[in-house]
């Protein structure tokens, strides 16, 4: 491996390039993680949507497969499950969770006791500061450009403006699918990028034809947009018949979307029905008019899931960057780690040639 490509990323996590494959629900299963894995990039289950009687065998899985516990696992504090996304981590030495709206010090305290590694996804400048003050030990920053829930400043604005405030290592996510896009991030003077929506787009994405098929069609980076009617906050996706119809609907109408799939989402995963009215109750005393947005929230894995599982595009939603629309083919992970670092130590190299004496 050129010494281009030997950062403070693959030293602290152990993988041979600089280069993370995301958390995506329904998405980062262990299949793709273990082909991110063996290509040589560092990958992250996405706990968010493992059942959580699955989700310990997943982990078990990518462990047989790789031989060691070099990866990582995301979740969210309010999951169910968050407690055992925890454990499971520590219990397995797992090298790094991710995470964005984030545990608290005492629980971050334990990740750093048994050597996991932190390193939360933001948006922001002030959400970086804070997380690193909290006790991360890396920060994955995340452009407009990005997919899912995502900010409003685009990756090359945000990543210098994170460089400058922070001083963990960086890596920077939004808008990152070729070589040139790493090589240009290591530049900058980040340790590393993170891609997620090139990830999905691979042959190893359990993805189901139907929904990719949306994917590699979309040819307009417009059509890929944020929207905030899904639970009040800034979330890229493709437009979609759902997306519309959530849209144009009253208050009434979207507490009536919301209300269906939250319900769907409580008989496919067994949540009890006491946590599910207490995030209900919650939201009432806080904001009533926003209860809506906070049960769709809530469920979202069950919309992720009608396009990313059960491969019915229209009736889901499809977080995306806007990279999407300049990806034409489906490559392995293999194949697509070796393009990527084949193309970005050309750039470097031709660089560090324009300067030699």
């Amino acid at each position: 491996m050129s010494e281009y490509l030997q950062t403070a990323l693959t030293e602290a996590l152990g993988c041979r390039y600089p280069i993370v494959q995301t958390a995506m629900g329904w998405v980062a299963d262990a299949n793709l993680v273990v082909a991110s894995t063996r290509a040589g990039a560092f990958g992250f289950l996405a706990g968010a949507t493992i059942a959580t009687d699955a989700l310990e065998a997943e982990i078990q899985r990518v462990i047989e497969a790789t031989g060691g516990s070099n990866f990582g696992l995301n979740f969210h504090m309010f999951q169910e499950n968050a407690a055992q996304c925890v454990d499971l981590a520590i219990e397995y030495r797992l090298r790094a969770v991710s995470y964005g709206r984030g545990p608290d010090r005492q629980t971050i305290d334990r990740f750093k006791k048994a050597g996991v590694l932190c390193i939360p996804t933001v948006g922001a400048v002030k959400h970086a500061v804070k997380a690193v003050e909290l006790g991360a030990d890396m920060i994955t920053v995340q452009g407009g450009e990005g997919g899912g829930h995502t900010g409003g400043v685009p990756s090359t604005i945000l990543l210098p403006q994170v460089l400058d405030a922070v001083g963990v290592p960086v890596i920077a996510a939004g808008g990152y699918s070729t070589g040139r896009g790493l090589a240009g991030a290591l530049a900058t003077g980040a340790a590393g990028i993170a891609m997620g929506t090139r990830f999905l787009m691979t042959r190893e994405s359990p993805t189901p034809l139907a929904t990719l098929e949306r994917y590699v069609k979309v040819a307009d980076p417009q059509q890929i947009r944020v929207t905030t009617a899904v639970d009040g906050m800034r979330h890229r996706m493709i437009e979609n018949a759902f997306i519309n119809r959530l849209e144009k609907a009253s208050a009434f109408g979207r507490l009536r979307i919301a209300l269906g799939s939250a319900w769907q989402w409580k008989q496919q995963t067994g949540m009890s029905l006491g946590h599910m009215l207490s995030v209900f109750a919650q939201s009432v005393k806080e904001d009533p008019g926003a209860l809506s947005q906070t049960v769709m929230a809530a469920n979202q894995p069950v919309l992720l899931q009608r396009s990313m599982v059960d491969g019915v595009p229209d009736e889901g939603i499809l977080p995306c960057g806007q990279v999407a629309a300049a990806i034409g083919e489906l490559k392995s992970c293999q194949a697509l780690i070796e393009d990527m670092v084949q193309e970005a130590e050309r750039c470097l190299r031709a660089v560090a040639a324009r300067h030699a004496v």
